[in-house]
């Protein structure tokens, strides 16, 4: 298997001493004057993890920042290839990003598909909260600077996160001069992405601003039958805002963005590990005229049945209004936004035999308001924030489920093999089953945020947030086919389960205390410790109340014979009341110990970071081939050390290094959960990831620089699987890029990522209908093309 591989110890050991990242100058240069000559060392990073802008070297929290520079040249388009700027945080999504879409920071996040999560690590696009991070998925328009804060975030943002939160802001109109943009990329698998903004001053006291974009690619898979790509797509987006400054004391900024894309994505995948049934899987694409994958893992192959079509639209609306009153500002984010994905004609068994068809709707419609005020408190020499946040959700989801043509002959197999006799399942082609599932969020919060400047080196920052979260669930089958009393699924004892509408609400309290100290300049010690919170709910699915054997009012009418079958096929099984849908909240105490350092007259530049998780009732979503259940796991622990590091080792050559080292991240031993988890590790948790880059902006002569990347990625072994023990081997990654830059403000740079092509798994699930088989879905393969800029 081509690149299929496992690095050794000296490569780890390599990949330590090179750890941390690149990114940092090209962040902060963008706080220097355009066009003006840079000072020499590292530029100041401005953030906003704590609602005001500072130096990111004085900020007692863990963050990564990048500009709009930084993350074209890391080839960060969308928050899919997001570990290319660190190693702490990564990104996984399979089929349908709304249920599957999940950030992991630290070996923490939200794992596994439900449709009823929100993630463990919050995704705020100008300054409102996504409440699915595949909203991230979409490609980054016009996007000034992305910042990663690593930790809980308890306090400040529009939602409690435990692991994280991912900062993304838009670039702002200006009111001085019309100028604009425009960056074209092109690349293999028929890849392309362009994208433009223009500003647009309208006096001294307005600006527009439009940025527009249009995408697509072939997709890397390719169909053996009939040679056509999948997994591809296409779309577009637009994005305008209006900024007005009618006052010295208030600026309004009006933000509309819509995007929609289509493709046939994202159902294929790669066998992880064979099953009992795949001979029998073979023979049937044999027959239905299809051709077997190649079991090479680089050739990408695969055979799907359907015409399968995935439509994604993202529109929404951000108003911010800034108003100085008194000794602050009050800041107010109004937001509406909906967020739809559509697919039709899927072919869920993942396999060239025609079993099983698939259609899914999804939509969200979500409102929030969220006001603060910043202010200096001069007696207590304190800046300080207080806030209130309100949001409501609407979530409108729907399944239809048909049989498809080989799916008879696939159960009489099956079942064929089990001592029973051809027809006893019913799985003729046809619907058999229509879903409609429905939930609502309605959020409130309060917070305060105080930092006290005891001295000038020394800081105590204390904050408190107080949240409500109101959650409410539904499942009913519109339709379920009752033809014949073997339905596939009923003779399986899975449905139909019980309808349920369900409620659930939390009350909690979290916050942040932590201490900074700065014996000398360029140094900062901090301490601090965070309590995160992510509220329960209910699981919205099929199963959330369980199966046909929680669903007494028709197992009982059953004829006895088919309850005979039934038990057959499920031993031990018993008739029983529903189950509770609901899950509980998830709670973390974390502490921190960390250090930021200047020096070689701030020519070098080292974070360091140790942090410990004491997690209680960590949430879990697992899919099991034909249910998906969300569980907590009493207790866990997540702990380990960061190290950032970069140089400057010439004017124009600069060094960075990210190492994470995740020494523990583990379920506790418990009975309750599935024992495939119980006093395992998680998911998608390797124990070392790093990043190690040399970055150039070198000048030939006045009006022609030469500029290059050259990066190193390393992530060691990771279970992929959260209802298996399937691991994925540590991976090694090398991406360049070099090109020219002219002072007329033109750049053109080929870039290749994956350079040595290597093949390896990035998501594992056991595979619908086929027990013991796993499939996977791949890393890219290597990837190259040109990137041209322009700027006026």
């Amino acid at each position: 298997m081509k690149g299929f591989w496992r690095t050794g110890t000296a490569g780890a050991i390599v990949a330590c001493v090179l750890s941390v990242p690149a990114f940092a100058q090209s962040a902060g240069s963008a706080t220097a004057a355009q066009g003006a000559e840079e000072p020499a060392g590292l530029q100041e990073i401005v953030v906003t993890a704590q609602r005001r802008s500072e130096n990111l070297q004085n900020v007692p929290i863990a963050i990564t920042a990048a500009n709009a520079d930084t993350l074209a040249t890391a080839r960060v388009v969308n928050v899919s290839n997001i570990q290319a700027i660190s190693p702490s945080i990564t990104f996984r999504v399979s089929n349908i990003a709304t249920s599957s879409a999940n950030l992991i920071i630290r070996g923490l996040g939200t794992t596994g598909n439900s449709r009823s999560f929100e993630g463990s690590v919050g995704v705020f696009i100008d300054g409102v909260y996504r409440t699915r991070a595949g909203a991230a998925l979409q490609n980054f328009l016009d996007i000034d600077n992305l910042q990663v804060l690593r930790g809980p975030q308890g306090t400040l943002f529009g939602k409690n996160t435990t692991a994280g939160a991912l900062l993304l802001a838009s670039a702002k109109p200006s009111t001085t001069r019309f100028m604009g943009n425009f960056d074209a990329n092109y690349g293999n698998y028929n890849t392309v992405l362009v994208r433009g903004a223009v500003n647009v001053p309208l006096s001294d006291k307005a600006a527009f601003r439009i940025a527009a974009m249009a995408s697509g690619s072939d997709g890397v898979y390719t169909n053996p039958t009939d040679g056509k790509h999948l997994n591809g797509d296409k779309g577009y987006a637009v994005k305008g805002q209006l900024l007005l400054e009618p006052t010295a004391d208030l600026t309004v900024r009006l933000i509309a963005d819509y995007s929609h894309s289509q493709g046939n994505c994202c159902y294929a995948t790669t066998n992880l590990h064979n099953g009992p049934t795949q001979p029998l899987i073979d023979l049937l694409t044999t027959l239905g005229g299809g051709k077997v994958p190649s079991t090479d893992l680089s050739k990408r192959e695969q055979t799907l049945n359907g015409n399968g079509k995935q439509v994604i639209e993202d529109v929404g609306a951000a108003l911010h209004i800034d108003l100085n009153l008194g000794a602050g500002t009050l800041k107010s984010v109004s937001a509406y936004r909906e967020f739809k994905v559509d697919q039709q004609d899927m072919d869920p068994d993942f396999t060239g035999a025609d079993i099983f068809r698939y259609y899914e709707s999804f939509k969200s419609r979500f409102i929030s308001q969220e006001l603060t005020y910043n202010t200096k408190i001069e007696a207590l020499n304190a800046d300080a924030v207080f806030g209130a946040f309100v949001s409501d959700e609407k979530l409108t989801m729907g399944r239809t489920l048909p049989w498809a043509s080989q799916a008879q002959a696939y159960w009489n197999a099956v079942l064929g093999a089990a001592g029973l006799p051809a027809n006893t399942a019913y799985a003729a082609p046809g619907t058999w089953a229509v879903e409609d599932m429905r939930g609502k969020a309605r959020s409130y919060a309060g917070f305060a945020h105080v930092d006290f400047a005891v001295n000038p080196k020394f800081n105590v920052i204390a904050g408190l947030r107080y949240s409500v979260e109101k959650k409410q669930g539904s499942f009913a089958n519109t339709f379920y086919r009752t033809v014949a009393p073997t339905e596939l699924f009923t003779l399986l004892g899975v449905g139909p389960s019980p309808n349920y509408d369900a409620r659930h609400t939390d009350k909690a309290l979290s916050g942040t205390l932590a201490l900074q100290y700065r014996p000398v300049d360029d140094v900062m010690i901090y301490g601090n410790y965070n309590r995160g919170f992510k509220a329960g709910g209910v699981n919205i699915d099929a199963n959330g109340a369980g199966t046909v054997f929680n669903n007494a009012a028709f197992f009982n009418k059953l004829p006895a014979k088919v309850q005979y079958l039934i038990g057959l096929l499920n031993p031990g099984a018993k008739v029983a009341a529903p189950l509770d849908p609901s899950y509980r909240p998830e709670k973390v105490n974390a502490f921190e110990l960390g250090a930021k350092v200047q020096y070689l007259n701030r020519r070098a530049r080292t974070n360091v970071a140790f942090f410990y998780y004491d997690i209680k009732d960590l949430q879990v979503a697992q899919f099991k081939g034909l249910q998906f259940t969300v569980l907590n796991a009493k207790a866990a622990k997540d702990y380990g050390l960061e190290i950032e590091n970069l140089f400057e080792l010439t004017r124009g050559v600069t060094l960075s290094a990210d190492a994470t080292w995740v020494m523990q991240a583990k379920y506790d031993v418990d009975p309750n959960i599935d024992p495939v988890l119980s006093g395992t590790r998680f998911r998608y948790a390797p124990k070392f990831t790093a990043n190690a880059a040399v970055n150039v902006d070198l000048p030939v002569n006045d009006s022609v620089n030469v500029t290059g990347r050259v990066q190193y990625q390393y992530t060691g072994s990771q279970l992929i699987n959260t209802a298996g023990l399937d691991e994925q081997g540590a991976v090694s990654l090398v991406n360049a890029n070099l090109g020219v830059k002219l002072k007329a403000g033109i750049a053109v740079e080929g870039y290749v990522q994956n350079l040595f092509d290597k093949t390896y798994f990035t998501y594992g699930f056991n595979t619908p209908l086929q027990t013991g088989d796993t499939n996977g879905y791949l890393g890219a393969p290597r990837t190259y093309g040109i990137r041209v800029r322009a700027s006026f």
